[in-house]
Order: structure tokens, then C-alpha cells, then sequence
């Protein structure tokens, strides 16, 4: 009887815990739905639409004369709606469609895509990506004529959401400086210096989230739009750097050395008008920019007889020597406390006068010269390092700039045989803009310039910055110590260590520079050559830099390896440059036709030519502008015929200016010597003669 009972009250007690819960669950509904309705709704509606970013525009980089370094296109990732159609509209176009999307992307059916369409439009999805592969402005274009596609996004559900992707125009040329930018906002060069101005502002735009964690844009007043970038104006010159890489690029290949860096500046405004840094890449094979050596910490180095030029500057300023005056330099050794200083040339150079120390590049003299006078007192030396500026970085554009290195009497560091050392060029550390600031400054009496990249920031003709030439120094020595270092400078290209680079259309005035390398802690027969100066000599227009790191070969000193290479820049520079080749206005017309006021024409690109004639208001017939022509004189006009450079066979560019035979040659594959200023009077290898690649053909210009 007892177990009876005690069963009736426990399905009692059941009973009405079941009844409880029956009664508390459509409370707790009530309680939901009335009292924390609005909350769950407010957080409902937050997860399925959001205020989220819109990237901005990001800014153009230009060239000085205007030509685009880097901009960013538009792409578009093409998605539907395809509850949006109309059913007479969709059912009309959906074949049309399927079949357009399945031959431009090649990748499903036309079945497949009607199929894909059809069911989503079935499912009412409200998004739905047909292809993940982005496409360009022009194809978007062409798309939005499409069937179902031309309603547009209200009609026709068609979505095209932009992609922006930064593009450079001229692919390599300049891409250290030029930079990049990563995800994080982190990269290099122009790109990341001035990412606040080229960035812009984002907008917030509403989007809808949909079934897949996919976000769909919802138009709504309340979008704020995204604030374009400001663009950046560089000094850079297109042609400039052209020439600066390729003369670069075949050296280090033909040393196959491991990286190479050239600065060329503009003497009086600082402007760098082309920065080159190539590095052999990891496979073994070719060269590319991967890292900026003329400006950042790995580039600073010890920069061996460049840096002459700074004891030279200390020397003559103090009065503590003539140029005229001898040195004794004995067989080319001289002992400092423990350490042996040592002459590159076996045997030494005996009794010279300072002048020629310098010109000849003699470690013995300069640092023999150095301890004499400031071994009691190296900190008076170093005190022409903070002088010059050499000392602390420039504080460029460029994030990243490497910091100089010298040792400071006293130091743990400092050692009886650190002057003499630091005096030629070791036991310091330097970049390349540095040196070249210095270089630079003695070429613009005195004055040294800041290195600058950008010269403003801004959109069209409206700027929000500019960037004046800026003097870092407004005297590094006294007027006389300057023309002296000229004189010195002028004479290492007329008699010293880079005579090989003397020429009679220009004078080149600098110094070569060879360090052995430290390789595990001691010095190697490797060696970082340099060549720094300025041209021309007697009007300076252009300051250079060349650094060629463990060039492989035999005679690997910066004479024979760096000093070459700022030749064939500084030439292509002076024939292209129009201010140091003043035009003859006699030789513009000269009677080569029946007409003596038809101009001197030889040969060129069509369309050059053809827009020169129309200038002129003469009539030119060209059977094909973009070809490249030979004028013939008919009465009162001219007829440029195709001068046919496609043809295997050496190609004939004999009246061509130099800038268009180089272009046409090197690109055949042959490498190219000439000497003289003007057009093409004579070619070593004759037109029409089987083509040789790799081959070299000398130009005589006149």
C-alpha cells in the first residue's frame, strides 16, 4: 500500500513540474518578444547588416616629367541578385547570358551557368558570385551591356564590386624606390613614406550579410563616400633611370657580382633623378631590386677611397699641406703601431707630390698625411665628419635611411691605428647618398644639398605640401679648399686611377674607390668598388654615384669596374640632355633637299618625325607613323619611307639620333660602344648582315 502511494505522488509531482514548464515557456516568450524584443531585433539587425569600409582611391606616383610610376586600376568581382529580373526580363535574357558568361570566362557551360543562376534564383538568394576571377574596366563595360546584366542593379541584379590593384606603367624601372605597400601597411620606398597622403580616406558604406558569410553592398543615405588619395610628384626621370639600370645591370652581369647600386642627382637642387639597386637573385639568375643598398642600413659600409676626398677637405682646410708638396711613400708600406698600410700598386710609388696622392689613390700617403697632423688630435679630424654633415643621417624621404658609422677617440673601440685607417676609408661606415651628398656639395662649391625624391604632394594643380631644394650645408669648406678638391678631382679622370674613362666631347671630374671586404671577421680579397663624382666638370649639372659589390674577375678595382659604368651613364645623360647640348639653330635647315627651308631630318620613329613636319607646317607623307623612317626630298615635301628593323639582319640606323639606336640595337640583342655627340655617321657592323646576338657594333656620332 505504501509503494501504491509513494508511485501516485511521484507521478503527481511529474504532473506538475510539466505543468510549470508548460506555463513558463510561453512566459518566457511574452518576456522576450515585449520586454527585450527591441534589444534581440537591435542585435539581429546588427548581424545582418553592417556599416563597413569602402577603400579609398589610392594616389598616383609621378615622374618629373609627368609619366605615371605607379596608380592603382579598378577590377571588378562580377556577382547577381538574381531575385532582381522581372520574370519576362530574366527569362528572356537567361540563356543570352549563360551563354556570354560561359565563353568569357571558360571555365563551366552555358548549361551550367543557367543552372547556377536558375536555382539561386529559386532559393531567393540575394548574392550570388558567378566567377571569382576579376576583370578590367573595359570588360565591365562590356559586360553591363549584357542581357539581363544592361536592367542594371535595380533591374537586372547585377553587381560589380571594384578591386583596386596598384599597377606600375613601367613594371621594374625604379621599383625599389618607387615601393610597395603590404596588407599591414608595411613596405618600402615612396609607397610606404608617404602612405598617409596616398592612402585617402575610407567611406563607410551599409552591407547586407548573407547566407555563406558573403557581404553584399545595400545602398542607404546615410553612406559616407571614400576621400581619394592626394598624388605624389617625384624627381625621377624615366629616361634617366632607363639608363641607369641597363648600364647597371650589365656590368653586374658581366662581373657577375652580388648587388649594385647608382644615384644620379642634380648638382643644384638636390633632385634625384634616378636611384638604381639591383641584387642577384636567389636562383642564381639575373638581377632585380629587393632591397634599397644606396639608402638603408645594409648598404652602409666601409666605403674606401671615396672617402680620400674627406681627408683631403680636413687637410687643406687646417693649411696643413700644399698639393705641390711631396710624400715619401716608399715601396708602398708603411707600419702604423701594429698594422701594415699598404699601397695597391706592388712596389709603391716612391717620392710624389700630394697631388698626385690623391690622383694615384696612395693609402700610404693619405693616411701617413693624416696621422702626421691630426694623430695628436683625432677628434679635430672627425670634427670635419659633423662638419659636412656625414655624420648623422639626412633625415630623406625614404624611410629606412641607414645611419653613418665612425668611431669616437676614446672609445673601447679606438685604437692607435684607427685614424689612419678611417682616413682611407675603412673602419667607418657610410651609404651611398652620403657619399654622394659630399661629392655632390664639392661639385656645387660648397654647398650640400639635401638628396631629395619628391617635390610635392597634391591632386592636378592644387598642393597640400611642397618640397623645396633644402641646403644641409651652406658651406662645407672654405672657397679656396673647394676649388682645390676640384682641381684634385678633375685630375684622378685626366691623369690618376680613372683616366680609362677620359673623354673630348666632356670632362668627368671624381674618385675611384676599392675596400676589401670583412668576411667573418677578417679581410678578404673581395671588394666593394665605387666611383663618385660629377659631369660635366666645368659646368656641373649631374653628381653620380656607382657601387659595384664582389665583382668577380680579373683587375676587380673601382677603375676598372664602377668607374666604366658612370661613363656610359654620364654619355647617354649628355647626349639626351638639350641644356648641355645647345642646339646649332644654323644646322636646323640646310639644303639637303630642293627646298632649303626643309629641315635636316635623317631618321626616327614615323610619328616623331611626322609631328616634327606638321609643327613646321610642311607636308610629310609616312606610310606608317609608328614604323621607323628615312625621309627622301620630293618638291616641297617630304616622303618617309619604312626603314625595316624587324628582319633579323643588323638593322641600319645611320641618321638616327642616339637614343633611338640604342633602343633599336639593344633590343636586337647587341651591345652597343660609341664615341661623338649627335646622329649615327657610321656603324662598325653593316646593315643587312646576318644578326648576331651578344655581338658588339661601335657608332661614331657626328
Amino acid at each position: 500500500m505504501n509503494i501504491k502511494r509513494s508511485i501516485v505522488l511521484r507521478v503527481r509531482v511529474v504532473f506538475i513540474l510539466v505543468a510549470l514548464a508548460a506555463c513558463a515557456i510561453p512566459y518566457r516568450i511574452a518576456v522576450v518578444q515585449f520586454q527585450q524584443g527591441e534589444k534581440w531585433r537591435a542585435k539581429a539587425e546588427q548581424v545582418n547588416f553592417q556599416y563597413r569600409e569602402v577603400p579609398a582611391t589610392r594616389g598616383n606616383i609621378y615622374a618629373a616629367d609627368g609619366s605615371l610610376l605607379a596608380t592603382s586600376l579598378p577590377f571588378y568581382r562580377v556577382a547577381i541578385d538574381p531575385t532582381m529580373a522581372k520574370e519576362a526580363k530574366f527569362k528572356s535574357g537567361i540563356d543570352s547570358l549563360s551563354r556570354l558568361l560561359s565563353s568569357f570566362y571558360r571555365d563551366k557551360s552555358a548549361t551550367a551557368y543557367k543552372r547556377m543562376i536558375q536555382d539561386a534564383r529559386g532559393d531567393k538568394k540575394r548574392y550570388l558570385v558567378l566567377n571569382r576571377k576579376q576583370i578590367g574596366y573595359q570588360d565591365m563595360q562590356k559586360m553591363a551591356k549584357w542581357p539581363i546584366f544592361r536592367e542594371g542593379r535595380l533591374g537586372g541584379g547585377v553587381i560589380f564590386e571594384k578591386v583596386e590593384k596598384r599597377y606600375q606603367p613601367f613594371n621594374s624601372l625604379a621599383s625599389r624606390t618607387v615601393g610597395f605597400l603590404n596588407e599591414d601597411e608595411y613596405g618600402a620606398g615612396i609607397e610606404y613614406s608617404f602612405n598617409n597622403y596616398l592612402k585617402g580616406k575610407d567611406g563607410k558604406a551599409l552591407f547586407q550579410r548573407l547566407a555563406g558569410g558573403s557581404w553584399k553592398p545595400v545602398f542607404d543615405a546615410e553612406d559616407i563616400k571614400p576621400e581619394n588619395g592626394y598624388d605624389v610628384y617625384t624627381t625621377l626621370d624615366v629616361n634617366l633611370q632607363d639608363i641607369a639600370e641597363t648600364a647597371l645591370r650589365r656590368q653586374l652581369i658581366d662581373r657577375e657580382a652580388a648587388f649594385g647600386s647608382v644615384v644620379v642627382m642634380e648638382v643644384k637642387t638636390g633632385h634625384i633623378k634616378a636611384m638604381a639597386n639591383l641584387q642577384r637573385n636567389k636562383s642564381g639568375r639575373g638581377y632585380s631590386e629587393s632591397y634599397n643598398y644606396a639608402v638603408g642600413d645594409i648598404g652602409n659600409t666601409e666605403p674606401g677611397s671615396t672617402f680620400k676626398l674627406l681627408s683631403m677637405l680636413a687637410l687643406l682646410e687646417e693649411n696643413k699641406v700644399s698639393l705641390n708638396e711631396t710624400i715619401e711613400t716608399g715601396n708602398g708600406a708603411h707600419r702604423f703601431y701594429n698594422q701594415t698600410m699598404y699601397d695597391a700598386k706592388r712596389g709603391g710609388f716612391g717620392t710624389i707630390t700630394i697631388r698626385e696622392a690623391f690622383e694615384k689613390s696612395s693609402n700610404v700617403a693619405i693616411s701617413k698625411l693624416v696621422d702626421m697632423h691630426f694623430g695628436s688630435s683625432p677628434s679635430k679630424f672627425l670634427a670635419y665628419v659633423e662638419k659636412t654633415g656625414l655624420s648623422e643621417p639626412f633625415g630623406i624621404q625614404l624611410a629606412g635611411e641607414g645611419k653613418p658609422f665612425f668611431k669616437k677617440p676614446g672609445a673601447k673601440d679606438w685604437y692607435g691605428t684607427s685614424l689612419p685607417w678611417i682616413s682611407i676609408g675603412y673602419e667607418s661606415k657610410l651609404n651611398p647618398i652620403h657619399t654622394l651628398a659630399l661629392y655632390n656639395a664639392v661639385a656645387n662649391n660648397g654647398v650640400m644639398m639635401k638628396p631629395l625624391f619628391v617635390k610635392a604632394v597634391g591632386r592636378g594643380n592644387s598642393f597640400v605640401e611642397t618640397y623645396e631644394p633644402e641646403a644641409i650645408r651652406k658651406s662645407i669648406a672654405s672657397e679656396k679648399t673647394i676649388k682645390q678638391l676640384q682641381e684634385l678631382l678633375e685630375g684622378v679622370v685626366l691623369r690618376g686611377t680613372a683616366k680609362n674613362i677620359l673623354n673630348t666631347d666632356y670632362s668627368i671630374a671624381g674618385k675611384t674607390g676599392t675596400a676589401q671586404k670583412i668576411i667573418n671577421g677578417r679581410y678578404t680579397e673581395t671588394y666593394y668598388t665605387s666611383f663618385a663624382g660629377y659631369f660635366p666638370a666645368d659646368r656641373p649639372k649631374y653628381s653620380m654615384i656607382v657601387v659595384i659589390d664582389s665583382p668577380n674577375g680579373f683587375a676587380a678595382y673601382g677603375g676598372d669596374v664602377s668607374a666604366p659604368v658612370f661613363k656610359e651613364i654620364a654619355d647617354r645623360i649628355f647626349a639626351l640632355d638639350m641644356e648641355l647640348n645647345p642646339v646649332d639653330q644654323s644646322k636646323i635647315f640646310k639644303a639637303e633637299s630642293d627646298d632649303p627651308m626643309i629641315p635636316v631630318i635623317k631618321a626616327g620613329k614615323g610619328e616623331d618625325l611626322q609631328g616634327i613636319f606638321e609643327h613646321l607646317g610642311l607636308s610629310a607623307k609616312s606610310p606608317a607613323a609608328e614604323e621607323w623612317v628615312k625621309p627622301t626630298f620630293a618638291a616641297e615635301r617630304v616622303d618617309l619611307k619604312i626603314n625595316e628593323t624587324d628582319k633579323p639582319v643588323v638593322p641600319d640606323v645611320s641618321g638616327m639620333p642616339l637614343r633611338d639606336a640604342l633602343f633599336i640595337l639593344e633590343n636586337k640583342g647587341l651591345r652597343v660602344n660609341y664615341k661623338g655627340t649627335g646622329r649615327v655617321i657610321q656603324q662598325s657592323i653593316l646593315p643587312g648582315t646576318q644578326l648576331t646576338p651578344n655581338s658588339t657594333i661601335n657608332l661614331v656620332l657626328g
